[in-house]
């Protein structure tokens, strides 16, 4: 018990080997962006050259305009960014809206409904794409993003992962509280509910724009080169008899970079509300 009084308050601080191993799996996750970063700054002759080359060449300036221009990702970054916006506000909103309901709310069929959201995450996606084509058709939005934003606003695993978050952090007598000084239930969603999820509503909304900015699947399905998001403005620096994979290698690049620029704008605070929530808890 007195070891235990004595290391309660003192921070662990990590040894050697710990700060190694976390070293070694830092660069074995960089290593793809490093390389996709040399193979950019290369021309297709020396790439296809063994061994490769295993640092920056002269040439990345003119390979990243190139990309920026066939592939048009200008456009193509301005409508990822409104797409995945889109999606991870209204996934965060409406996934903490039904985890809410189904972690503290009383009605029928609520283990059912919540049985049945959560077996529709083991059908494979690509049984839906038919119909769903079928339907933006009739409803004339091929080519437009509505398409692929409408489909994804909520997802099952967000509606689990905010039910299971709510179940534990909200306890159920605040809401009894706010029931008898007669708050409606939006007013508890909004004064009671939001504020105490807003650690996990900052680990859906990122996982939902992280998902969204790479979805390739419904998108080259849904949209064409004329309004493309990033994921099939890309496909078009692929095409040709022989495609320059130093330009595809700086459109990935391109493609990549506002994903690590939102990492590192908003990882801390997400990991800091992560760590809020864990001590409140």
């Amino acid at each position: 018990m007195r070891t235990r009084g004595r290391t309660a308050g003192r921070q662990l601080s990590a040894g050697p080997a710990a700060y190694a191993v976390l070293a070694l799996f830092t660069a074995g996750s960089l290593l793809p962006l490093l390389w996709t970063a040399v193979a950019a700054s290369r021309d297709n002759t020396r790439l296809a050259h063994t061994p490769p080359p295993l640092w920056f060449g002269p040439h990345l300036g003119r390979n990243l305009g190139i990309a920026w221009g066939e592939a048009r990702l200008g456009l193509a970054v301005l409508n990822t960014v409104l797409v995945a916006g889109s999606v991870a506000l209204g996934t965060v909103l409406f996934c903490t809206v039904a985890g809410f309901a189904f972690a503290k709310l009383r009605f029928r069929f609520r283990n059912a409904l919540l049985a049945a959201v959560v077996g529709t995450m083991m059908v494979p996606p690509q049984l839906s794409v038919v119909p769903l084509f079928m339907t933006v058709a009739r409803l004339g939005w091929t080519d437009q993003l509505q398409t692929v934003v409408l489909p994804t606003l909520v997802s099952a695993f967000g509606v689990f992962f905010m039910r299971q978050y709510l179940a534990e952090a909200l306890p159920t007598e605040l809401i009894e509280a706010a029931r008898m000084d007669g708050a409606s239930s939006l007013r508890i969603v909004r004064h009671v509910v939001l504020p105490v999820a807003r650690p996990a509503m900052a680990v859906l909304g990122m996982l939902s724009f992280v998902q969204a900015w790479n979805d390739f699947f419904w998108p080259v399905i849904a949209l064409t080169q004329d309004n493309p998001t990033v994921q099939v403005a890309l496909t078009g620096l692929g095409r040709g008899y022989v495609p320059d994979q130093a330009v595809v290698m700086a459109g990935a690049l391109l493609g990549t970079l506002p994903l690590l620029l939102v990492l590192a704008l908003f990882g801390r605070h997400i990991v800091g509300g992560i760590m809020r929530g864990a001590v409140k808890g």
